[in-house]
């Protein structure tokens, strides 16, 4: 007879937390306007009153993150995610007026928004602020207790949040635990009401998975292969400045980073000569500059060095960008680098990069750039360089994808009032904006009947009424 598993103590603490936060809002079923608006103030007042302290955990656990772009990246957009609810929650929490059928008049019926109880987050090491807290402002605007799994590689920020959730909350609306890959597993067993993971698309659908045997409904926010699709015409420099921000933002380590680069062959050269230029005007130092950051462990760095050395056995052309020459493994940074030629069976054209690395590929005609898009699973995130309104108006019908932004990168994912969600492999389901209320929401469907009510008629015993009402009815 097999031995019965006991949970370890870090699994009690988390079934335990579990419990309690479960218990509560039983208790507290649709906590008031003001009281959401409460913990929103409260959430905004951590994050504000510890601003340094979030950047310098975030930086202890990447080795070196720049701390502009955890000001940029982090702390601004969950400000004005907090922000933005605060100032739409009155709107969000008011129930919907719905038509009623000619047959049921003089009822009404409504959709009201109501909280599901537990939310549980799962959060990823490439930006642990702003993907805690923009799931966490979106669960307690709905209304619900939340619990975040912080990732075991930002150590450092995970014990911060930690602490932090306990001095601003308490034990009673949001728990923040930290453990391996164990206790995330044990984590997404958990029967949430609402599970939200963020992370690779390997791991997606190990925790759809678990989910599933609590048919807890998910929101998987995955990675994938985001083009950036320059048309001709385009202005090349524009293009390729806003290509390096999007690539080089915390050293590539972003989900909907420019994945790969799709130009006209005729182009490609003067585009390649615009990217160098850009990286090296925005770079002009890698090993010490403050704002480039590390790659964030060894494992990872190792990762992209052996596909970056796969590609070139494979007769890849690499070009890195590195302006002054610098040693740069030691501090674990990795300069811009440039693929040419790689083979569509290489792990670069393959595999989500998540580092500095862009492969460039060249097309002849448009058709054929869509065509390479859409044989391939539906991204993340596209990028389009095109000044052409007919042109663009077909890449947004033509493909689908996350989302897109026209002639920048990454700029959709911090619009307040836009969703941010992946489709197919890169994902499922929607949050940020009222999107993320009404992820978080049970929309319950509510019909009041009048006292004037004629559904009495065509109730048994049935008779003539009903027959003669049946005609009316099922009339032609």
């Amino acid at each position: 007879m097999d031995a019965i598993k006991m949970p370890t103590q870090e699994e009690s603490s988390l079934l335990e937390a579990f419990g309690r936060l479960k218990s509560i809002a039983q208790a507290t079923p649709y906590p008031a306007l003001e009281m959401r608006r409460a913990w929103l103030g409260a959430l905004e007042r951590l994050i504000q009153e510890n601003r340094e302290t979030l950047i310098a955990a975030v930086n202890q656990d990447f080795g070196q993150r720049s701390a502009v772009e955890t000001r940029l990246a982090e702390l601004f957009p969950s400000l004005e995610a907090i922000r933005h609810a605060r100032r739409h929650l009155k709107g969000w929490m008011k129930p919907e007026r719905r038509r009623v059928s000619f047959w049921f008049m003089p009822a009404s019926a409504s959709v009201l928004p109501q909280p599901l109880g537990v939310v549980g987050v799962v959060v990823p090491w490439n930006y642990p602020l702003f993907l805690a807290f923009g799931p966490i402002v979106a669960a307690l605007a709905a209304g619900n207790r939340v619990m975040v799994k912080m990732s075991e590689y930002t150590p450092a920020t995970g014990a911060l949040l930690s602490e932090l959730a306990l001095r601003y909350f308490g034990r009673d609306l949001l728990t923040v635990v930290n453990g391996g890959p164990e206790l995330g597993q044990a984590f997404t067993r958990l029967p949430f009401d609402h599970l939200l993971f963020t992370g690779s698309t390997a791991v997606g659908r190990h925790v759809m998975r678990a989910a599933a045997d609590n048919l807890t409904p998910v929101t998987l926010e995955l990675g994938g292969k985001s083009p950036a699709l320059v048309a001709r015409g385009a202005d090349l420099r524009r293009s390729a400045e806003a290509i390096v921000a999007g690539k080089l933002m915390n050293a590539g380590q972003t989900c909907v980073a420019p994945d790969y680069v799709l130009v006209n062959e005729k182009d490609c050269g003067l585009l390649l000569d615009e990217i160098r230029a850009a990286a090296a005007r925005a770079y002009p130092t890698l090993a010490d500059n403050p704002d480039y950051s590390a790659i964030i462990n060894d494992r990872h760095y190792q990762r992209l060095q052996g596909w970056l050395e796969a590609a070139r056995q494979a007769g890849a052309r690499i070009d890195a960008v590195n302006p002054a020459n610098e040693n740069l493994a030691a501090r674990r940074k990795f300069p811009l680098t440039l693929v040419q030629r790689c083979p569509d069976d290489c792990a670069l054209m393959q595999e989500e990069i998540f580092g500095p690395i862009l492969p460039i590929v060249a097309y002849d005609k448009f058709d054929e750039a869509l065509g390479y898009i859409n044989k391939r699973p539906r991204p993340l995130a596209l990028y389009l360089f095109d000044n052409d309104p007919l042109r663009v108006e077909r890449v947004l019908k033509e493909t689908v994808s996350g989302g897109v932004s026209v002639n920048d990168t990454l700029l959709h994912v911090v619009q307040d009032d836009l969703p941010f969600g992946g489709v197919g492999p890169s994902g499922m389901g929607h949050y940020h904006a009222k999107e993320g209320f009404l992820a978080f929401s049970k929309l319950k469907p509510v019909f009041r009947q009048s006292r004037l009510s004629g559904s009495r008629l065509t109730r048994a015993p049935y008779g003539r009424t009903v027959e003669w009402l049946l005609k009316l009815m099922l009339r032609r």
